[in-house]
């Protein structure tokens, strides 16, 4: 049986995530907007290490964790559901960098998703993979 609930990883700041999806948001219209699509290498390392090693090792989740600390923000949640957005985000982000290594313009279409998805969290603390990881998690558990 699995668990949604991440026990192995020290909980994580939501209030630091809508930081780090307002940096998504920046990378995802940066390489939609401008010449600059080489940006979307930082999407990708920052997504893949925070989602299949830890937020914890990430500099800007750190960067993000300790400023909401500093402002009396800090909001604890359990890492599961949203290192599961940060594989979701490695992934689209290294979509997004080969796309632009290769010159193709498949890369606008993760580039879309993470600018809408991104700025929804980022604004109002919905995250859509987030909810998308509990709902399948809730469906496992009913059957």
């Amino acid at each position: 049986e699995s668990t949604m609930l991440r026990f192995d990883i020290a909980p994580v700041c939501s209030n630091a995530y809508r930081l780090q999806a307002a940096l998504s948001f920046t990378i995802a219209a940066l390489y939609l907007f401008t010449p600059y699509q080489w940006v979307s290498i930082v999407l990708a390392l920052g997504g893949l290490l925070r989602g299949f090693v830890s937020p914890h090792r990430c500099l800007s989740y750190r960067l993000f964790s300790t400023i909401t600390a500093k402002l009396g923000k800090q909001k604890k949640v359990n890492a599961g559901a949203k290192m599961f957005a940060d594989k979701i985000a490695g992934i689209a982000g290294s979509v997004m960098f080969i796309s632009w290594l290769l010159g193709s313009p498949v890369g606008n279409i993760p580039a879309t998703a993470i600018l809408i998805f991104a700025f929804i969290d980022a604004t109002t603390n919905f995250c859509a993979a987030c909810w998308a990881y509990t709902a399948w998690y809730r469906m496992k558990a009913v059957t």
